[in-house]
């Protein structure tokens, strides 16, 4: 179907879906509920073409070097991070390099990124920051309303998961996942959204409609269509000086999500519309 606007929304349904069984909810966090980490392109793709410049012969230049990373960095984009260090990694590799463990980079990574997310956490847990500004628009409001209505919450994250559980915790959202918070582990091999996901419908006999994604990537977008489940994409603006996320809208659109938002704001307007209220 050609996607339509719902009322006098920016809410866009690309397909119809069967709506009022909704009984779990899975939450992606970086982007969908969480703006901490915006800007931490900033951080990685500079890295990254440092690394190829110092780890390979190449005669690429700086352009075609952050070209190259701005594309695979995007487009894997809501995995584990460390999938986008094992590209790193292969890069460096075809072009003649010998790379690092893939953990190594991430580490470096994660080095580089914490000086901009710890002054965000620092204010918030000092209270000199609100956690509202870093928040995506009435992502909290959304939560409670679903733990009104006693929809379960999960949170699955391509962040170490420690970090997630801190960043919600000091956003104010970390309660509203009675389901449980979930992220990225060093043994990378033991998580995955997929795994979360398909480890709630097995533990609850869950059939499509009764299970809802709401996510900003691609990934957890293409999950929740693999299930059969209801996706929702949300086309939030991030902060990166590379134009990455441009596409976002209809990157979210090309990996099946049924409905797009660009935040929470019309939050009562889409619950209404999934739940039949």
């Amino acid at each position: 179907m050609e996607h339509i606007f719902l009322g006098n929304t920016s809410i866009e349904i690309h397909r119809e879906i069967q709506t009022g069984n909704i009984r779990h909810v899975v939450f992606d966090f970086d982007g969908t509920i969480s703006l901490i980490r915006d800007g931490w392109q900033n951080v990685m793709v500079p890295m990254m073409v440092e690394c190829l410049q110092q780890e390979t012969d190449t005669p690429e230049t700086q352009a075609q070097l952050e070209a190259l990373v701005v594309e695979f960095v995007d487009r894997l984009t809501g995995k584990q991070t460390i999938y986008q260090m094992i590209q790193l990694g292969e890069e460096i590799e075809k072009r003649g390099g010998t790379p690092k463990a893939p953990l190594a980079y991430k580490d470096e990574y994660n080095r580089r990124l914490l000086p901009v997310v710890e002054e965000r956490i620092a204010g918030l847990a000092a209270g000199t920051l609100t956690a509202e500004p870093l928040r995506v628009p009435m992502s909290l409001e959304f939560l409670q309303s679903l733990r009104e209505m006693g929809i379960s919450c999960y949170l699955a994250s391509g962040t170490d998961v420690e970090f997630v559980k801190n960043e919600a915790s000091l956003l104010g959202v970390a309660e509203y996942f009675d389901g449980g918070i979930f992220g990225a582990l060093r043994e990378y091999k033991k998580f995955s959204k997929a795994m979360v996901i398909q480890k709630i419908i097995t533990d609850f006999a869950l059939s499509g409609s009764e299970l809802l994604i709401i996510g900003d990537g691609y990934v957890e977008i293409e999950n929740a269509k693999a299930v059969g489940a209801i996706a929702v994409g949300v086309a939030s603006v991030e902060d990166n000086m590379y134009n990455m996320n441009a596409d976002k809208r209809e990157r979210l659109i090309r990996a099946g999500a049924d409905i797009i938002i660009p935040d929470f704001r019309e939050g009562t307007q889409l619950l209404n519309y999934l739940f039949n209220l």
